[in-house]
């Protein structure tokens, strides 16, 4: 787990998307897989990163958030269709080098993947979830 910790200290800290879609990368991912710890972390950095209460609560109700910002629907989009279909399409991938360049697509992927890793670790090791100001993410129907 160290080591893979350089991976994700570059993934959350210096990534070309930047705090706030790295943030609701983070969020798209931890309700694809019910991560408890990962929302309770997550939720107050991503809303103080400026991802509205509105779209936080969706996310945590399991529905697409209604109004985003052009490049966060990009990002919602991109990591639910990564997360549900294993792939992106050619549309998603164009709307993705269009707002983020190929090193912002690539990052994008890196976040979900590195994301996905911790919320299976955390989920198999059924790690403790911490105090939060969040509210507890609801288990989701697969």
């Amino acid at each position: 787990m160290g080591h893979s910790q350089r991976m994700g200290e570059y993934l959350r800290y210096r990534s070309s998307l930047g705090l706030r879609l790295s943030e609701l990368a983070i969020l798209v991912t931890a309700t694809h897989w019910s991560q408890q710890v990962e929302w309770a972390i997550h939720a107050p950095i991503a809303e103080r990163e400026g991802i509205s209460a509105q779209t936080i609560e969706s996310l945590a109700n399991g529905k697409r958030p209604i109004s985003m910002a052009d490049d966060e629907a990009v990002v919602y989009d991109f990591c639910t269709e990564l997360h549900e279909t294993q792939a992106v399409s050619d549309t998603c991938w164009a709307k993705a080098l269009e707002n983020f360049g190929e090193a912002g697509a690539v990052d994008l992927i890196g976040v979900t993947g590195y994301y996905t890793f911790l919320s299976m670790v955390m989920n198999a090791a059924r790690t403790a979830v911490p105090q939060s100001t969040a509210k507890a993410l609801e288990p989701l129907s697969k």
